[in-house]
């Protein structure tokens, strides 16, 4: 661990990533700090600011080339030169050597290569953070893609993460970090992390999301060939389609960019709303573009590692919570974010809701299509932060899957209206959801369970029945030994007050020769404490 942290410490002062701060925003103790740091020493060398993130990245290992291809899509709150750098994350990650790649295929068929494949390209089509790929032909004539894990890469990633454990529970000691649950957190991104590193799961999702846009107009999803799948090695479908990131080739081939930033946006609340099975790993160096009838593009999705689902409660909160936000109700958000448990029970929802207008109310104010929805997030997380309110580790890929697909989006086409965009769809899935089709659909669905429990009902509701009479005559039971208890306590209370009286009175009798002589010869307040003094022996 102190190896991984000096080694982290080493790039960072390797690369002068320092100098990414904004140093007016800090305060002045740590801009002092920097200052006369040691980093200054170090020269910064001709490379630029993005090209020396993305260096620093690399060198890193996967969980930060993640992290740099998931902010390689906001545009919108990145400058461009650092933005175009870490475009190169998605698919330029420095690969492996191709006989080693060979080696490992090899090993996990446990067959020659030659038997497996008619043909096998050693040169890579692409390399990324976990795996890489390379082009190959089966005997039967399909031209394919291998995907290959990088070797050692499980124990690189174990290391990162025990890493960023401890900073997490080093976070959740501070009370005002600890309302983001850092541990949780880092504990969901680590299983979803390590998903990707089992390709028999990211088969299974890729099957599963090409069922679900089986001849759809939005969506092509390869073929998996599951004789030659193992859990290190993947062979699918070789897709022909244009990256979507590669906007020259897109625009010279008369693609309708527009419609195509659109169908992303639908495209994600369909696989959220519709079939509760999204891909979340949406960076464009996974998405590629079919332009067959450049009018009606199609997506192409690849690498499916890493996907997300939400429970029916989360569905009908993030839907509710979004309409809200199309219509600028905010005191729906606020009650919204308490009955979800975001916020205490104990807070007010009209002071809640005034908070997140005095935030929102400035951005909604402008046109639709320069809303950002991750700037409305961002100023709602802030306004709620007054409110303790904690993150939800389960809504966290979501809500980094709708920021890539904004960022997409928006890189395509600029003026696209995210939200005239989701709005139809959401209320629509609502009334479906709420309406008469909706309970229809939710009775067929439930349909053999209530067949299979509709013959014991008259059991059931006897046994309920006679539950209830039994607690029924718990109860009275209890109520009358309570009282039985009380009445004892009475009795037992004027026994021992009577008791006392009477020792009283004897030890009176007995004292009183001496006490007559003793009362003649005291003041009066010496007599009137006495008095009080037996009084309040007697008194219960």
């Amino acid at each position: 661990m102190s190896l991984r942290l000096l080694r982290i410490s080493w790039v960072i002062t390797r690369h002068r990533l320092d100098t990414l701060l904004p140093l007016e925003r800090l305060p002045w103790w740590l801009r002092t700090l920097l200052w006369f740091s040691p980093l200054r020493l170090v020269p910064i060398g001709k490379r630029t600011r993005g090209e020396r993130l993305r260096l620093a990245l690399e060198a890193l290992g996967p969980i930060f080339i993640k992290f740099g291809q998931m902010l390689s899509t906001r545009r919108d709150l990145l400058p461009a030169d650092i933005a175009d750098e870490l475009k190169r994350l998605q698919d330029q990650v420095p690969p492996f050597p191709g006989d080693q790649a060979a080696a490992r295929v090899e090993k996990a068929l446990e067959t020659p290569l030659t038997v497996a494949f008619a043909e096998f390209d050693r040169v890579p089509l692409a390399s990324a953070s976990i795996a890489q790929v390379h082009a190959a032909r089966l005997h039967t004539g399909e031209d394919v893609v291998v995907k290959i894990i990088r070797p050692g890469i499980d124990r690189v990633m174990r290391q990162d993460m025990a890493l960023m454990y401890q900073v997490a529970k080093l976070f959740s000691k501070i009370p005002e970090a600890r309302r983001l649950r850092p541990v949780e957190v880092i504990r969901d991104y680590e299983a979803t992390l390590f998903d990707e590193l089992d390709l028999y799961k990211e088969a299974a999702n890729t099957s599963q999301l090409k069922r679900n846009f089986k001849d759809s107009p939005l969506l092509f999803v390869p073929t998996i060939y599951w004789p030659f799948t193992r859990r290190h090695v993947m062979v699918q479908e070789r897709i022909r389609g244009i990256p979507v990131a590669d906007l020259e080739t897109l625009i010279a081939r008369g693609t309708n960019l527009k419609k195509l930033a659109e169908r992303g946006v639908e495209l994600f609340f369909t696989q959220v709303f519709r079939d509760n099975f999204f891909h979340a790993d949406m960076h464009p160096g996974n998405i590629f573009v079919n332009c067959d009838n450049p009018d009606d593009p199609q997506y192409i999705a690849i690498d499916c590692g890493i996907v997300g689902s939400l429970t029916r409660e989360d569905q009908d909160y993030l839907a509710r919570n979004l309409l809200a936000f199309f219509h600028q109700d905010y005191y729906e958000v606020a009650a919204l974010h308490i009955e979800s448990g975001w916020v205490g029970e104990n807070t007010r929802a009209n002071e809640f809701a005034a908070a997140i207008r005095t935030v929102c109310e400035p951005i909604l104010e402008k046109p639709l299509k320069d809303i950002s929805f991750g700037q409305v997030l961002l100023g709602l997380f802030q306004t709620a932060r007054r409110f303790n309110m904690e993150v939800q580790p389960q809504l966290v890929l979501l809500q980094k899957t709708l920021l890539n697909i904004e960022g997409l989006g928006r890189q395509l086409y600029p003026d696209l209206d995210l939200w005239s965009t989701a709005k139809p769809y959401l209320e629509q899935w609502m009334k479906e959801r709420a309406g008469v089709s909706g309970l229809w659909e939710s009775l067929k669905r439930q349909a053999p369970e209530l067949s299979h429990q509709l013959p014991e009902l008259p059991v059931l509701a006897h046994q309920a029945l006679s539950r209830m009479e039994h607690e029924h005559r718990q109860r009275h039971q209890q109520v009358d030994a309570i009282s039985a208890m009380r009445v004892q306590m009475a009795r037992h209370s004027k026994r021992l007050y009577r008791l006392r009286l009477g020792l009283i009175l004897l030890a009176l009798a007995l004292a009183w020769q001496p006490l007559s002589g003793w009362i003649e010869l005291q003041e009066w307040p010496v007599l009137a404490a006495a008095a009080i003094g037996l009084l309040l022996l007697v008194w219960q």
